[in-house]
């Protein structure tokens, strides 16, 4: 079998299944260039033998064979990819996907780990397993990727074809800033600087501005802050725009798996050591993700300054969401470990034996006790290892008041949410969490057994944007259309627009102001509550809109 027989069989599955070209952008139309690039024939006719999710399936698995094999051209890794995607989506069960994505890593499992950059196409992941979204949630991987450079898939992280219809280029713009490594001598490390590698993250300028200067020359100061902080604003930058030098050493690169983050609005960051193009020697760096970067396929900050975004968090955001998700939790506990622990007496001494993924753990945790994905329970066993981590440490009460107070200190540092909502839930978590602990760990304690990792939520349901902040510019005033005297009173007309997005977060934990049904239902109430001034929060309705409500009700609440 060659790559002109696959294009076949895929041609004639095509014709046989949903209506369209389902194959024609993601599949057809790279190995047609693969063919023109190779010139290879068909070695046998192609058969239409079959259901189309059984051929489907097989075609998957021989274009697995073929990107195996030495040299794959482009287009054929590209196909591969769509069909592996695409067979597994086929997949009846959760056990049959995990049956299909293990027997198609078999097939490719001796190709490296790496990412190959399309000409004028996606970046072609191959073997890595490990992709998460900006909020640190696993995104469903395979063991062929073609991830969406072009900034235009509607199935992003996956490339869908979209960059071929659009004539999306590759190619660097020749006004980008060049690569240039400027060096910065400070008395306790020495910072080096590529500008024309840097993202635009905002990483180093957000938490050591001291350091990192936004705005001001030279842009490095490298005698404002700590060396550990520098060093640690170092690692953490995500494009690999910047390093340290301490004593003449080069600061290593952290020690992490492969990985890839699919980060919010922004680009895509690879950590792990991930070979881009066959280069190996950058452990980390940012691929753009919005098709404008002048760098590609690093990315340059361009998605800023064009209106780069992802769908926005939804109207009723857990605390895990609203956090950051998993990476700005684990940035807090590596913080409190990192930086707090080791210098204070009473805290140093209790984790002078943590195990060095104990930051991770605790990350975890918290990430799963605010609403996030199970990962403590899938990872590390659950309530029952947490119980077991604190019995009989009889901890003090002083120990638990000093962590407590330091978790804090680390939410401020690793930009923590400072809004009053969520560190209202967030202190509020922090103190029950830590009085359990406390209680779990004393002699003789028999904590219940088997009990779930706890759910924490908004404190007396206060959510981010349920009240009017002091410090907001007005809000604009509502455009409200008053019927005429003979004119029926409609709530997508009349009803919906009296009430502002302010209005609708604030009772967002008992209905929704913007649903039709919702206000139907509890109309009444909140007729009553609008006549004594109690809603909205912030001040009450005039006359005529509270009388405008009451004779909606009194019509019948029509839509």
């Amino acid at each position: 079998m060659n790559t002109a027989e696959l294009l076949a069989r895929a041609r004639l599955l095509n014709r046989d299944l949903a209506p369209g070209d389902p194959l024609a952008d993601t599949v057809l139309r790279p190995l047609s260039a693969a063919v023109a690039a190779t010139g290879a024939q068909a070695e046998t006719e192609a058969g239409e033998d079959g259901a189309p999710a059984e051929r489907l399936w097989e075609l998957a698995k021989d274009a697995t064979r073929l990107r195996a094999r030495p040299g794959a051209h482009e287009g054929l890794i590209e196909a591969t990819a769509a069909l592996q995607h695409l067979a597994c989506l086929a997949a009846e069960d959760a056990d049959a996907l995990r049956r299909r994505i293990e027997e198609l890593a078999a097939l490719q499992g001796e190709l490296e780990a790496g990412v190959e950059v399309a000409t004028d196409g996606p970046y072609l992941v191959t073997n890595v397993t490990d992709v998460t979204n900006w909020l640190g949630e696993p995104v469903q991987t395979f063991p062929q990727m073609a991830l969406c450079r072009c900034g235009q898939s509607a199935t992003k992280p996956l490339c869908d074809g979209s960059h071929a219809r659009a004539g999306f280029s590759g190619a660097k713009d020749p006004a980008r800033v060049p690569d240039r490594l400027d060096t910065h001598e400070g008395v306790q490390v020495t910072v080096t600087d590529n500008r024309g590698r840097c993202a635009h993250s905002g990483f180093c300028t957000d938490r050591l501005p001291k350091v990192f200067r936004v705005d001001q020359e030279p842009f490095v100061a490298p005698s404002g802050g700590r060396a550990d902080e520098i060093v640690r604003a170092v690692r953490a930058c995500p494009s690999g725009a910047l390093g340290a030098v301490i004593d003449g050493h080069q600061v290593p690169d952290p020690r992490r798996p492969p990985a890839i983050e699919v980060s919010k609005d922004g680009p895509y960051r690879v950590t792990g050591g991930v070979p881009l193009d066959g280069d190996a020697s950058r452990e980390h760096y940012s691929l753009c993700r919005c098709g404008h970067s002048r760098n590609k396929p690093l990315c340059s900050g361009m998605h800023y300054y064009v209106g780069f975004a992802d769908p926005p968090l939804s109207q009723d955001p857990t605390l895990f969401e609203w956090a950051g998700g998993l990476p700005a939790l684990r940035r807090m506990t590596h913080i409190f470990y990192e930086k707090y622990v080791p210098q204070d007496d009473l805290l140093g001494p209790l984790f002078a034996r943590m195990s060095p993924d104990h930051p991770e753990r605790v990350a975890t945790w918290l990430a799963e006790t605010f609403g996030g994905p199970s990962l403590y329970t899938e990872r590390y066993g659950g309530y029952d290892r947490m119980v077991g981590e604190h019995a009989g440490k009889a901890l003090t009460e002083q120990w638990r008041a000093r962590w407590a107070q330091l978790m804090s200190q680390a939410a401020d540092d690793a930009g923590l949410p400072a809004d009053p909502e969520f560190r209202a839930a967030f202190a509020g978590y922090v103190e029950w969490g830590s009085r359990i602990a406390l209680e779990n760990s004393q002699p003789g304690a028999t904590p219940p057994p088997h009990m779930p990792v706890p759910r924490w939520w908004w404190v007396c349901e206060a959510r981010p944007g349920s009240r009017a902040s002091a410090l907001a510019p007005p809000e604009q005033p509502v455009d409200v259309r008053l019927p005429a005297p003979d004119e029926p009173v409609g709530f997508a007309d009349h009803i919906r627009p009296l009430f502002r997005e302010m209005d609708r977060k604030s009772m967002s934990f008992a209905f929704d102001l913007w649903s039709h049904e919702d206000v139907t239902r509890h109309a009444e109430a909140i007729l009553q509550r609008l006549r004594q001034g109690g809603m909205p929060c912030d001040g009450a309705w005039p006359a005529e809109r509270v009388e405008l409500f009451a004779r909606w009700i009194a019509e019948g609440t029509q839509p």
